[in-house]
């Protein structure tokens, strides 16, 4: 079997295995080694020379990401081995957790792999189903609009996408034949000879369909809630990992529609969407009183800050959108590690009761700090590199937009910064439940630490191989 089969087959195994372990603390520890073996996998797939093997391919555009969503989905399984016993689940919650979890990453993987829009249309759609049962997993009122409200949304994304797909194959069908169809790599072969208006209408419907899982404006409202409501660790691969495929979705519809000189330029539409949730989402932060709602408003402004650069185009824009996505997905997900063992500790989720993590928590409330900072474009993290090339490529192409787009940042920055003296620096509250144990306290900690330290890294000193991948995935984006 080629390894991109095998990782996510090895996943979807695991899931059946997780899903017989009624017990949480063999549960958790069987979640870590399969995320671990899981990691290793993605490691072997990265260095191998890029394939096809059927229905799935690597490139420079999605190794990079299939690196990622392992990384992630191996912290947060620490994290979870660590705090989900703060959840209070039954037997039956911790099997479908657990289950849910593996089958989530190995969708996630598959719709990465996809080299045929059908497969990455039921990948997503498996992904966000997985997800869908997790948010809910907790069965209160809360827990089930939040779930409905993912899955009705995200149900009308996915149907926008669906009909994209077909009328997407409609335009190449008559130059494919019927089994190359749907692949991205054969339809960017014949893309400057397909009709421009069907491409047109495709791509509509893909970005609006896609665009719903990746958090843009205005079918974006299912994000907060989904943060808020589901069990603490599923925030960092929601933001972390499912909307960076979508939006990969969108970007491959979109170099298929910009191959066409015929057809109408994809730019202005992602960056339309993209200024649009960057302002409101900046907006929106300064009425958040949830802690997890407030950070769920913060990835729809990054998602928003990625659609624009990826809508301005060019080499520049390419790549600070791409290294928008890594350090979003790496420092995000390092924000919910944080604040997410901060309102276990407290009891609470409202910001007004999180405070003066610094004094009470001070590995937890220094990292904290740290990760709110580096999500906020502060140097040295890698989002600060990003948005420093965006700007720039904004500047020299854009001026005016560039400049609706610096207002919007500036408000979220001060937002955050705002939460973050509250969070961390404000007056001590007390402690609602009793501390972890020390191994416990450590190995919930130990992710978020780790995750800064990857972002510093490649806000630093970015591998010169990774930094070569990323360019030449931001020539293939266009």
């Amino acid at each position: 079997m080629p390894l991109q089969w095998a990782i996510v087959f090895f996943a979807w195994g695991g899931a059946v295995a997780l899903a017989a372990v009624p017990r949480l603390r063999t549960a958790t520890m069987l979640n870590v080694g399969i995320s671990a073996v899981f990691f290793l996998l993605a490691v072997a797939l990265a260095l191998q020379p890029f394939a096809q093997h059927g229905w799935t391919h690597t490139d420079a555009l999605n190794t990079p990401f299939i690196l990622v969503s392992a990384f992630v989905g191996l912290t947060t399984s620490v994290f979870s081995a660590a705090t989900l016993d703060q959840e209070g689940f039954d037997h039956w919650r911790i099997r479908a957790y657990h289950a849910a979890y593996q089958v989530f990453m190995g969708a996630q993987t598959l719709a990465l792999l996809a080299d045929n829009l059908g497969v990455m249309w039921v990948a997503i759609e498996i992904a966000t189903l997985a997800t869908v049962s997790m948010v809910g997993v907790h069965r209160t009122p809360a827990a089930f609009e939040a779930a409905w409200k993912f899955f009705i949304l995200c149900g009308v994304g996915i149907a926008l996408a669906l009909f994209g797909t077909i009328v997407l194959y409609l335009a190449a069908q008559p130059l494919l034949h019927e089994e190359t169809g749907l692949s991205w790599a054969a339809l960017m072969g014949v893309a400057a000879r397909c009709d421009p208006n069907t491409l047109n209408l495709a791509f509509a419907f893909l970005l609006l369909g896609y665009g719903t899982k990746a958090g843009l404006v205005p079918l974006h409202s299912w994000l907060p809630d989904a943060h808020a409501e589901g069990p603490v660790p599923i925030s960092a691969v929601l933001s972390g990992l499912l909307l960076n495929a979508a939006m990969l979705a969108v970007l491959r519809a979109k170099s298929i529609v910009g191959a066409n000189p015929d057809a109408i330029a994809p730019g202005p539409f992602l960056l339309a969407l993209g200024l649009a949730s960057v302002l409101l989402a900046s907006v929106s932060l300064w009425r958040r009183r949830d802690v997890r709602r407030f950070f769920g408003w913060s990835s729809i402004e990054h998602m928003g800050i990625v659609a624009f650069a990826f809508g301005l185009g060019g080499a520049a824009a390419n790549l600070a959108g791409l290294l928008h996505l890594l350090g979003h997905s790496v420092i995000k997900s390092a924000v919910f590690f944080g604040v997410g063992r901060a309102a276990q500790a407290k009891g609470s989720q409202k910001i007004a009761d999180i405070s003066g993590l610094v004094a009470t928590h001070p590995a937890l409330g220094w990292g904290l700090a740290f990760a709110i900072a580096g999500i906020a474009g502060m140097p040295p993290f890698l989002l600060f590199v990003s948005e420093f090339r965006l700007l720039t490529a904004a500047a020299a192409e854009a001026p005016w937009l560039g400049i609706a787009l610096v207002v919007g940042m500036v408000m979220a920055l001060a937002a955050l910064i705002t939460v973050l003296q509250a969070l961390c620096f404000g007056p001590p509250t007390p402690d609602a439940a009793g501390a972890l144990d020390g191994w416990r306290e450590a190995a919930a900690a130990a992710p978020l630490w780790l995750h800064l330290a990857v972002a510093t890294l490649l806000g630093l000193a970015m591998p010169g191989a990774l930094g070569a991948m990323l360019a030449e995935a931001a020539r293939i984006i266009g």
